[in-house]
């Protein structure tokens, strides 16, 4: 399987999390920042660990930067060091750019610009508490486009010990349940969480079970209510 060459621009907490994860993946990484420590913190762990200023253009073509599948701007403030960054890349016909932004207006200068993958993680984990904290079953999820995600929610109390066709979640709640995620006792005592596969009709949903499941942000939040 390719797992990809990857360079990421800017090691605070951000970027080194990005970086650290890719090579844990596989990917043949390149870690780059202007803070000799930093880069020396991370250098045992990726493919490339080099100091430079990611704002000079003969620096960053020194690293043949333009070899990379995708080069990620996880530059903090100022934002003019991430802005003049994610320009010198697209000057240089770079394949794939995703850049962090902070606010509305920096995602929107960037999009001007041409950048079309834009993080912004400061909004993305303060927009995951709050659906956590309003609605405590919801394990994680997936936002899509029209207001559809898919979810994976603990299975709320009145539908355990039901087969999944008593539920009829197409046709009563407009949703698709994808798959269940089950703990269960191995060999050795220890539970290890499985997925079911395809449910079945006569397919039952136990206590602790996780269902996974596809339709509107206002039809998941109804099941929720109702069956809890």
């Amino acid at each position: 399987m390719r797992t990809g060459k990857f360079a990421v621009i800017g090691l605070g907490n951000f970027g080194k999390s990005i970086a650290l994860n890719l090579a844990k993946k596989g990917a043949e990484v390149m870690a780059i920042d202007n803070n000799y420590d930093k880069v020396e913190d991370i250098s045992e762990d990726v493919a490339y660990a080099v100091t430079l200023n990611a704002t000079d253009r003969r620096a960053l073509l020194s690293q043949d930067i333009k070899s990379f599948d995708a080069v990620i701007v996880a530059i903090g403030n100022p934002f003019e060091q991430r802005l003049l960054c994610a320009a010198l890349l697209l000057d240089f016909g770079v394949k794939r750019i995703i850049c962090r932004a902070v606010g509305r207006n920096q995602r929107f200068i960037l999009n001007k610009m041409g950048i079309t993958e834009i993080i912004s993680p400061e909004q993305e984990i303060g927009l995951s508490v709050a659906r956590r904290l309003m609605n405590p079953s919801l394990v994680s999820y997936l936002d899509l486009p029209d207001d559809y995600s898919v979810v994976e929610i603990i299975a709320p109390k009145h539908t355990r010990n039901m087969e999944y066709g008593q539920i009829d979640f197409r046709d009563k709640y407009k949703l698709s349940l994808i798959t269940i995620r089950r703990n269960v006792e191995e060999w050795n005592g220890q539970n290890n969480q499985h997925v079911l596969g395809v449910p079945d009709t006569k397919t039952v949903i136990l206590e602790g079970d996780v269902l996974v499941m596809f339709g509107k942000n206002k039809d998941i939040e109804k099941f929720v209510e109702i069956n809890n």
